[in-house]
């Protein structure tokens, strides 16, 4: 793992951003049975780990992407970072709803971007990827091109890599999953069976069994 993943991680799990409870998992709307809960709205509270962040997407975008000319974030979570990176490059910014607006012109990608643009979109979680997959469909739409895809955690999850490489684009986030749980283990914040049954889940959450309470 990287040292800007490790500190991202660190940062995660110092400011309970992250919860992990493979005795007691959450349960998402799809009905997955998840045993980590996630929670990247919360690093905008902290200077330090935001200032973490925008270095380390800024730092990939001017070593990946020197070619960009717009970086859009995706609603709502990935708006500030999206804010503070396209600052620290001087490029323009905006930002891509959900959906249209349901009223005036219907926007769904606000401030300004035009066809010829180049655009990284930022969001602060990955999981399946289809909210961010369909914020790119909105700025592919607009006719201008989606250079890639960041964020700040990923869950490593196989459906978001067919996602990915069925919308062609490529993703990058600053931590993941595996390197989360690893550096969680060697903190002694999990035993060792608790990781290899956290392990167990990213590989096939449909059918991962939470790990047994004494």
């Amino acid at each position: 793992m990287t040292e800007i993943a490790r500190q991202i991680a660190k940062d995660l799990i110092d400011i309970n951003a992250v919860t992990l409870s493979p005795k007691r998992p959450f349960t998402w709307a799809s009905g997955i049975k998840s045993p980590i809960y996630t929670d990247n709205r919360r690093t905008i509270a902290f200077p330090a780990v935001r200032t973490h962040i925008a270095d380390g997407l800024a730092a990939y975008i001017k070593a990946n992407f020197p070619e960009a000319t717009v970086v859009a974030g995706v609603a709502t979570a990935g708006i500030p970072h999206a804010a503070i990176v396209a600052d620290k490059l001087g490029l323009p910014m905006s930002y891509v709803r959900s959906k249209p607006k349901d009223h005036g012109t219907g926007k769904q990608v606000e401030g300004q971007v035009l066809p010829t643009d180049k655009v990284v979109l930022i969001d602060d979680l990955i999981s399946t990827g289809g909210s961010v997959l369909g914020a790119a469909k909105a700025v592919q739409k607009m006719g201008a091109e989606v250079l890639g895809v960041l964020g700040i955690f990923s869950y490593e999850l196989p459906d978001s890599a067919t996602n990915f490489a069925n919308a062609g684009l490529s993703l990058h986030t600053l931590t993941n999953y595996s390197t989360l749980i690893q550096l969680a283990n060697e903190n002694h914040d999990i035993t060792q069976t608790e990781l290899n049954s956290l392990q167990q889940w990213r590989k096939d959450p449909w059918h991962w069994v939470p790990t047994k309470t004494k």
